[in-house]
């Protein structure tokens, strides 16, 4: 996963809301509880397609069913969005890690852009109704492994 390609589109998208007044930024935290943020903060999630490697026995695998958290605020003229990809392990290893996605830049930007919305409606109380634009879909050859996915671990995976 790039965190300077999502920071460059974050960038790029922030400019559309016109704001000039407030400064926005992007930080990844994998520390943040996704069903909980802390005071002030607002909550989104949204499910995007990446791609995963295994970090033991390298095998690669598509998903549809990513899972990506947002927590946003912002105050005294600041913005700022924390994000967390959610992970998953290799259904082939035992005891394999999780590991992060890998999302192509479309799907980055379909991430941002959905985000640029949220954040007119949570943060500017903006009433822009609803939109759906959806992330390009992956082959997946395969349905999806409940047991080696942080969102479903978690109980947020089919949340949007």
């Amino acid at each position: 996963m790039e965190q300077q390609e999502w920071i460059r589109i974050f960038q790029m998208e922030i400019e559309t809301l016109n704001r000039k007044e407030h400064t926005w930024h992007l930080e990844f935290d994998e520390n943040i509880d996704p069903d909980n943020p802390n005071m002030g903060w607002k909550k989104y999630f949204k499910k995007t397609s990446a791609r995963f490697s295994c970090t033991s026995c390298r095998r690669s695998w598509p998903s549809n069913r990513v899972m990506v958290v947002f927590h946003m605020r912002l105050m005294n003229g600041r913005g700022t969005v924390k994000v967390r990809p959610l992970r998953q392990n290799c259904k082939t290893c035992s005891n394999a890690q999780m590991v992060k996605p890998s999302v192509e830049s479309d799907n980055i930007q379909v991430l941002m852009e959905t985000l640029m919305e949220k954040i007119r409606i949570k943060c500017y109380q903006e009433d822009l109704g609803e939109h759906n634009r959806r992330p390009r879909i992956l082959d997946v050859q395969s349905p999806h492994e409940p047991d080696h996915c942080e969102g479903c671990k978690l109980g947020i995976c089919t949340k949007q």
